[in-house]
């Protein structure tokens, strides 16, 4: 072998063992029914006792603000136990009418727990505004939902029952993108988001090395003021904060419940996925520069942090590995099994994507949701083309870090997880809360 098809043939080793530890990490949470019980929230739910600050940064968001702020004045716990924050840079006016007409309507009717707060200084971005919010904030713990978000009626009793009984302070609850089947990539986009918050948070919170979601993250207030909040000029601020609090040794305790899920949007375009994906991509890079996850006690937690936020480069990579490959396979003469070799990352993708088509029905069963038989064929037909997108969005992430372009390129919402065949009336459906003292098998469990 000469050097060119060794490090041909190291590459595409080193690729189909990435491929191959991400098809395990998307399988994590099934594979006992130990990582299923601790994802499981509890069956019954303690008094309601700590108190809760929700932050509701929102950006551009008239289409959307005043939906969630009545779904989250509607949440089942006592409004004198919740402290509710709207967060919003100044110049926003078209938002701000929207929450103002929406505190008018709110206050006549003597609900009075919601509160808007606004900021001109820069950064114009999100954790700008949660840190101002966290400034005002006066609860036990503080959480964030996003402007478009559709939390569950009883998050905050789940919650409270969790950080009560396990004293944990730091919990992060599932988010799932629901509109599964309004455009040819919306299926892998919310298959992510179900492999990644019901199994391989589960598996990060294990290693004690956890990138928070962006939002349904629960944190003691005090911890967060100890760390300093987020950090105002990085694009992943919550995935940054979940390594900060990791390398603290602070538990992280992880809870995917499908009935539970916080429920949310794909973008709407191409595009708005495109920037959102490099941002979260860049977001990444920025937290792997700033080297935090170097401090990690462990050397699996800094192993598991180095894999996971060098992913954009991985994903970079592998849009243009299979354009050589295949190149090389019909136009470069290679022994043939070094030709073969060469094929095995794609051959892991087709894994993944079996992996897929099985979570589509574990998806839609779990929310009691019925695919067309078009819908595999999409899956099939746009598994590709969306590797593609992701490749491409890494690729943008990298060139924009690379240039040190840092602006915050804002996701659209149009509220089409509720205006779509999805939307249901959760709470008519919803038991009633039962307040009760462990039972056994919890006690028995921890």
């Amino acid at each position: 072998m000469n050097l060119s098809e060794i490090a041909l043939a190291g590459g595409s080793l080193l690729l189909t063992a990435q491929s191959a530890y991400s098809a395990s990490l998307m399988l994590y949470a099934w594979e006992g029914e130990d990582q299923h019980f601790r994802s499981r929230a509890p069956k019954t739910f303690e008094p309601p006792r700590l108190k809760f600050t929700i932050l509701l940064p929102a950006r551009h968001e008239e289409a959307v603000i005043q939906d969630t702020i009545q779904r989250v004045v509607d949440l089942d716990y006592p409004h004198e136990l919740v402290q509710v924050l709207i967060v919003i840079e100044a110049g926003d006016t078209g938002t701000i009418e929207k929450v103002n007409q929406k505190l008018a309507d709110l206050t006549a009717r003597g609900i009075n727990h919601v509160r808007l707060l606004t900021f001109s200084d820069p950064p114009i971005n999100k954790p700008h505004g949660l840190n101002v919010g966290l400034a005002e904030s006066t609860g036990n713990v503080v959480t964030i939902f996003d402007a478009e978000d559709e939390p569950h009626p009883n998050i905050l009793q789940m919650v409270n029952t969790i950080m009560t009984r396990e004293e944990a302070p730091v919990v992060q609850s599932g988010v799932q993108l629901m509109n599964y089947s309004d455009r040819w990539f919306s299926a892998l986009n919310v298959l992510e988001y179900f492999f990644w918050f019901k199994s391989r948070m589960h598996y990060h919170s294990a290693i004690k090395m956890v990138p928070l979601g962006g939002n349904t993250v629960f944190v003691e207030r005090d911890l967060l003021r100890q760390m300093g909040g987020w950090d105002q000029t990085c694009l992943t601020e919550d995935a940054d904060i979940g390594i900060r609090l990791s390398t603290q040794d602070i538990p992280i305790r992880v809870v995917y419940d499908d009935e539970y899920v916080t429920r949310e949007e794909t973008p709407p375009t191409v595009g708005q996925f495109i920037k959102q994906r490099t941002r979260w991509n860049q977001g990444f890079l920025q937290v792997l520069r700033k080297g935090d996850w170097a401090k990690l006690p462990g050397i699996r937690q800094r192993l598991l942090a180095l894999y996971t936020l060098t992913s954009p480069l991985t994903q970079a990579i592998l849009i243009i590995y299979p354009l050589i490959s295949l190149w090389m396979l019909f136009f470069v003469k290679l022994p043939t099994p070094l030709a073969l070799l060469t094929m095995l990352p794609l051959y892991m993708l087709i894994i993944q994507l079996v992996i897929s088509l099985v979570g589509l029905y574990e998806f839609t069963a779990a929310h009691g949701l019925k695919p067309s038989w078009l819908s595999p064929l999409w899956l099939l037909v746009a598994f590709l083309p969306y590797q593609a997108l992701l490749g491409y969005a890494a690729l943008r992430a990298v060139w924009r870090q690379l240039r040190g372009l840092n602006s915050w390129e804002k996701t659209a919402h149009i509220g089409a997880h509720r205006t779509s065949e999805l939307t249901k009336d959760v709470s008519a459906a919803m038991p009633p809360v039962i307040h009760l003292q462990k039972t056994e098998e919890e006690v028995v469990r921890g």
